[in-house]
């Protein structure tokens, strides 16, 4: 029908400039299912006893399919972002491989941190299986590593994934220590250049994001400048607490309230109420 070709026509001829043409995307469109699928491989690698796999396979066959798929997907996402490093898709995944282990140690204390405080955790595979916090986490921490190995619009793939599943977003280039425990999680935003310690537990609703963007002399927000707060170790931040800005330090021993709006650093050792007047 003329009606469709027309359409089709003029759909392709709307672009915009730096966009990718459709000769660019040909054999090249990363598959977001196929990214799922590592994700669930990795966490059945790592945690046999609670997540499923695929097919009765070893760990070794089950890390060798991990480490072709991921490859094929990198290669895929070269096109979309600046890759500035040189690395080759296999040295991406080799160097993701040897450092699998101490992602599996981190999450291990994340574990032990949720299940020590929550009174509610009976058992780990409890937190394994049912708890988003923990669900949300183990992603970024598997994204955060290959953001630091500059993998362009994968990492962020990967934790949108955990954001859709859980209503947890923690941008893949956050920075965040052991002992992380995030409970019921819904509405939780943590931004790219936030830094959290260790033993750092924040509640639903909590927001740790920027205040404002410097802009450049296009009037456009820079990029890949410090935005977000730090936070100290041994904080806790209680549900719907917002705290923004790139400036703001949050000390260690804090305990930040409900509802709390900060956009000024905290000292060490302070308890910051929310104040309704």
């Amino acid at each position: 029908m003329d009606i469709i070709k027309k359409t089709a026509a003029e759909l392709d001829a709307i672009t915009m400039q730096n966009f990718l043409t459709d000769a660019d995307y040909v054999g090249q469109i990363i598959d977001t299912d196929e990214i799922a699928r590592i994700i669930q491989d990795l966490q059945s690698l790592m945690f046999p006893m609670c997540f499923k796999r695929h097919s009765n396979i070893s760990d070794t066959e089950l890390l060798e399919s991990i480490y072709y798929n991921l490859k094929r997907e990198i290669k895929r996402a070269f096109i979309f972002g600046a890759h500035t490093d040189n690395q080759s898709a296999d040295e991406i995944c080799d160097k993701f491989l040897t450092i699998l282990p101490h992602i599996k140690e981190l999450l291990l204390k994340d574990i032990q941190a949720l299940y020590e405080g929550d009174p509610a955790a009976k058992t780990y595979e409890e937190i394994l299986i049912c708890y988003p916090g923990f669900y949300a986490i183990s992603i970024y921490r598997l994204a955060h590593e290959l953001y630091k190995l500059q993998v362009p619009l994968i990492p962020r793939i990967m934790t949108e994934l955990a954001h859709q599943k859980t209503g947890i977003d923690i941008h893949a280039g956050a920075t965040i220590g052991e002992y992380f425990f995030i409970d019921h999680g819904t509405g939780i935003v943590i931004g790219e250049t936030t830094v959290i310690g260790d033993h750092v537990k924040l509640y639903h609703g909590v927001t740790l994001g920027a205040k404002s963007f410097k802009l450049d002399e296009n009037g456009n927000p820079i990029k890949d400048i410090k935005r977000h707060p730090n936070i100290g170790n041994n904080v806790v931040i209680y549900a719907n607490a917002t705290i923004l800005g790139g400036n703001t330090y949050i000390g260690d021993n804090c305990t930040i309230g409900g509802n709390v709006w900060l956009t000024k650093s905290v000292d060490a050792n302070q308890t910051i109420y929310y104040n309704a007047k």
